[in-house]
């Protein structure tokens, strides 16, 4: 089965009439080194949400400083603070079944790290995308190729991905903001990060 390609706002059914079980959510992107001494260190974060679309707490904010969400739910790779070389720069495995009741949305996002003191944003980052591959085919499920131009963001959510009416969606977002890691995480609801 091909990959299906999507456009911002595009969705799909992940789990509806599917074996679904966990998935390999892969991250990537290109930086233009020449815009700016400082290396850049892009970062994924994946926030855990209610209903209501915010952050249920600071244990439910899968990021650098906490690789694992509840009950093994959504497990970061670790920081890559170069993001040099081909493939994924940074991914996060999601297992389905143990995604609290109380999760009704898992928000994809990527920050630069201190990209208001390194004078960064995503105007300076080329070929971003994510994808999502099925754990037990090995096959590419999706894959989201972001092609607007970021100039002033210095953050972007990618996807959403979320559950209506019991089963699990995916929603290319591309939604970009002038804010850092701890700004993202007041928006989401939660007083520190």
């Amino acid at each position: 089965m091909a990959a299906v390609n999507l456009q911002k706002g595009g969705r799909v059914d992940l789990t509806k009439g599917t074996s679904l079980k966990s998935a390999h959510l892969g991250l990537g992107w290109d930086t233009n080194r020449y815009q700016g001494a400082a290396d850049f260190d892009l970062d994924l974060v994946i926030f855990m949400c209610n209903a209501q679309g915010s952050c249920i707490s600071e244990n439910h904010i899968v990021f650098y400083n906490n690789l694992q969400g509840p009950a093994q739910s959504v497990t970061h790779s670790g920081d890559n603070r170069t993001g040099i070389g081909d493939g994924d720069d940074e991914s996060a495995t999601i297992n389905f079944a143990n995604i609290p009741q109380d999760v009704e949305k898992l928000v994809v996002a990527v920050t630069i790290h201190e990209a208001n003191v390194r004078h960064q944003n995503f105007g300076m980052v080329d070929n971003a995308y994510v994808r999502m591959v099925d754990l037990e085919t090995q096959e590419e499920i999706l894959r989201y190729d972001l092609g607007e131009d970021y100039s002033i963001q210095t953050s972007v959510v990618f996807a959403e991905i979320y559950k209506h009416a019991g089963e699990w969606k995916f929603k290319a977002v591309g939604e970009g903001y002038a804010k850092e890691l701890v700004d993202l995480c007041h928006e989401y609801g939660l007083e520190t990060a």
